[in-house]
């Protein structure tokens, strides 16, 4: 019920947000009408048509997303149409005197202006299809929810109640607007200039529709985002993460539950696979990581460090490797990260998010500390507070009779990507490039899943990104379809990390970095040199910056040399 209300207040907030500003003239434009019979079906319409492409978007693969530009298409015509009418009387009339017989024909009855409930819902249908909601911190969270847990009625459920928030304030907006608009005509006089005006405003944003300003221009510029508010509603019903759990010294750690079954890995690497139940007397570090993840990478020394020290002791440690990005879901992807990072614990694929939802785990990394007896005790969610996870350890070692336990804390002194973040709470946001979850795109319009020739601005504010060159940007990842193309990224922080890959070829993708326009020197990081060179040679993370003093505000830009790299996503440090 707060997962529903919260998609309805999202949906709620939509009008405020810059993305909805296009779709208002649509809205407006038979706000002089009954609204049971024109604007009531409009709406049901446009949410309707929403809640279908989203969940088709989440759930149904590129088809849909390419199903819906085209649908795209043939609403900007419908509607440019629409604008058409609302023009000159007599040209008015010529163009919607089929539209108006066809109308009359489905409805088998109209008013006396011709309207018709189904006309009216037919209109919603192509405005359903033009909205393209910011992907805001609650339709991500819908859409995240949706890739995660598959085609269901809940999936379908939670888009349609996130629709209708939207419809609600639409409605809202409306019935304030149809009275302004009586009140315009009854005192002024002005009906018919309202009337052009509002064919001008809808071919406008139809125009700024084709043109990608609704995504683009209009993000930037707008006064009235609403992510912050929609994030704090996120984290009124959600908080992330929560406060970790104080270890007391002395004091027995609590009882958090059973440690749930293991049996949904697709695969394990290392060890034969293991049980729960086999697992019994043992003491269980169970480590959630996927291997492009920064803060996973940053948390792995330490996790290698304990089933070093302990294994003699009665310490298992299990990583559950959870992943984020398709390509992590790949065996051989993940059998390659695990030697090259230096794991030789058990590791338990979980393509599936069967381990995952057994613990109702929600982060990268997670740490769950089981006793003997297995029973959760203890957990940890992201990096940090070291020491008191080694302590746990220590303390249900020793409960399992474990004696003369090796002294000290594990210091792993870790290297490039794997030392720990500068901790500067200034720095960029984790940035994805796909435009399921992209924010701060400062390049223009975004082709779904089609290529696309960018140019970026020559100049960039704090936390702004952009292409250039000729890109095709899919859900989670943009592909580079012709050599030397570029993305440039205004970022703040001592690290900055992009996870990226060669083409399905696997060919390897050389590329060059500059820093505020020159080769990094001294700021490269782990997988560049002093000149900025490196090459892509594996789905993964790579460190390109490392700045040897401080975190300053820098221009990053990364030039690809050859074409088929997929780009995924930034983070910093």
């Amino acid at each position: 019920m707060l997962v529903l209300i919260l998609a309805y207040l999202g949906g709620v907030l939509t009008i405020l947000s810059p993305c909805i500003l296009p779709v208002l003239p649509f809205v407006f434009a038979r706000a002089d009408r009954p609204f049971v019979r024109n604007g009531l079906p409009m709406l049901l319409g446009m949410a309707l048509t929403f809640a279908l492409v989203a969940t088709l978007a989440a759930v149904g693969g590129g088809w849909a997303i390419r199903a819906n530009q085209y649908g795209r298409i043939v609403a900007m015509v419908v509607l440019a149409v629409l604008g058409l009418t609302l023009l000159p009387t007599h040209l008015a009339e010529w163009i919607s005197r089929p539209f108006v017989k066809l109308g009359n024909k489905l409805s088998q009855r109209s008013d006396a202006d011709g309207d018709s409930v189904w006309s009216a819902a037919g209109l919603g249908v192509a405005t359903g299809l033009l909205w393209a909601p910011c992907a805001g911190p609650i339709l991500g969270l819908l859409l995240t929810g949706a890739a995660l847990d598959g085609a269901s009625v809940q999936t379908t459920l939670l888009l349609l109640t996130y629709a209708a928030g939207a419809a609600t304030s639409l409605a809202l907006a409306l019935a304030i607007g149809g009275r302004v608009f009586t009140l315009m005509k009854r005192s002024l006089g002005a009906g018919e200039w309202v009337r052009r005006a509002l064919g001008v405003l809808v071919l406008v944003g139809v125009a700024m529709i084709a043109l990608g300003l609704d995504t683009g221009v209009l993000t930037r510029v707008s006064l009235a985002s609403t992510a912050g508010i929609e994030q704090r509603l996120i984290n009124a019903v959600r908080p992330a993460p929560p406060p970790q759990p104080a270890v007391q010294a002395g004091a027995p750690l609590p009882v958090e539950g059973e440690l749930p079954s293991l049996a949904g890995a697709t695969q394990w690497l290392n060890t034969a696979p293991l049980s729960a139940e086999a697992l019994r007397g043992k003491v269980v570090l169970v480590d959630f990581w996927t291997y492009s993840c920064i803060n996973c990478i940053r948390s792995l020394p330490y996790v290698r460090g304990w089933a070093d020290k302990y294994k003699d002791h009665g310490l298992v440690v299990i990583g559950v490797h959870a992943p984020e990005f398709a390509f992590e879901k790949e065996p051989q992807n993940v059998i390659k990260a695990v030697k090259d990072l230096g794991v030789d614990y058990p590791v338990a694929l979980d393509n599936e998010y069967a381990i995952w939802k057994g613990f109702s785990n929600e982060y990268w990394p997670a740490h769950y500390f089981i006793d003997a007896q297995g029973r959760i005790r203890h957990h940890h969610f992201g990096e940090g507070e070291y020491d008191q996870s080694e302590d746990v350890i220590r303390e249900l070692l020793t409960e399992a009779g474990q004696k003369n336990l090796p002294g000290g804390y594990v210091r792993p002194g870790a290297q490039g990507a794997e030392a720990a973040g500068s901790g500067d709470p200034t720095r960029s946001p984790e940035t994805y490039v796909g435009y399921a979850r992209a924010e701060n795109f400062a390049g223009g319009h975004v082709a779904h899943d089609d290529p696309w020739t960018y140019r970026a601005p020559s100049t960039l504010m704090a936390n702004q990104w952009a292409f250039d060159g000729r890109w095709t940007v899919r859900d989670e990842n943009a592909r580079l379809d012709a050599a030397n193309g570029r993305i440039v990224y205004r970022f703040r922080g001592r690290d900055l990390h992009l996870v990226l890959g060669p083409d399905s070829d696997g060919k390897p993708v050389r590329f060059r970095v500059t820093i505020d326009g020159k080769a990094p020197g001294a700021d490269h990081g782990a997988d560049i040199d002093a000149d900025g060179n490196g090459t892509v040679d594996a789905q993964r993370l790579y460190q390109l910056v490392r700045q040897a003093n401080g975190s300053d505000e820098r221009t990053f830009e990364i030039t690809f040399l050859d074409p088929g790299v997929q780009a995924y996503a930034f983070t910093f440090g």
